[in-house]
């Protein structure tokens, strides 16, 4: 079941400085995931997305949603999609990875829930450091730090790509996220029973009030 995409132009100007900055593409959808019937009232739990360009966050969330993945254009802006499961309803916002784009993050940070965090596991090394200096910043905000974090090392099918083991001691979330909510789990678009099952454990993290470790 499928419901029609809505696109709309937004043209920022900050206030503060009077400067004219990017114009943001909004997208927005809902599609059911793994639901024949009409769904009783759920939760719903807003999710900031962010990663570096090429990381996969649109062709991800776009599959998780039964989209095409072959036409996939990369995030200018951000774009919103409201992905329901059995027990809630996960309203995304993906925020675009490009440079130009990265400064502007933290304006879109207010009143997220839970936050989802794409690397690339065959990215450079140089790209790979600018992921990990991103997710400690994200890690350290004050709007998310409290956040319960999904984190995805994706492409994941490569031959070259690195292992969980090797991004987790690379990304140094060890003290950093200590006592923060948080997953790490790789991902792949060949293997996408395994990102519903990360994203199912992320709204066991946003029901749950107490804080846990973090766990792998």
């Amino acid at each position: 079941m499928k419901q029609g995409v809505c696109k709309k132009k937004y043209s920022n100007l900050d206030s503060a400085t009077g400067s004219h900055h990017s114009s943001l593409t909004v997208k927005s959808s809902t599609v059911l995931v793994g639901i024949s019937r009409p769904p009783s009232a759920r939760p719903e739990y807003d999710v900031v997305c962010v990663g570096l360009s090429g990381a996969g966050k649109t062709s991800l969330l776009s599959c998780l949603c039964q989209e095409d993945c072959d036409s996939i254009t990369p995030t200018t802006g951000f774009s919103i999609k409201a992905v329901p499961f059995q027990n809630a309803i996960l309203n995304v916002k993906e925020l675009g990875g490009a440079d130009n784009i990265r400064k502007y993050w933290s304006r879109y940070y207010q009143g997220s829930q839970g936050v989802i965090f794409v690397l690339d596991s065959v990215s450079s090394e140089g790209d790979l450091e600018v992921a990990r200096m991103e997710l400690h910043s994200a890690l350290q905000h004050p709007q998310l730090c409290t956040l319960p974090f999904l984190i995805l090392a994706n492409h994941q099918d490569k031959p070259v790509a690195r292992s969980i083991q090797e991004i987790k001691k690379y990304l140094e979330l060890e003290p950093l996220a200590r006592g923060k909510r948080w997953i790490l789990a790789g991902s792949s678009l060949h293997n996408i029973e395994a990102v519903k099952e990360s994203f199912l454990q992320l709204i066991k993290l946003l029901e749950d009030t107490q804080p846990v470790p973090g766990r792998l």
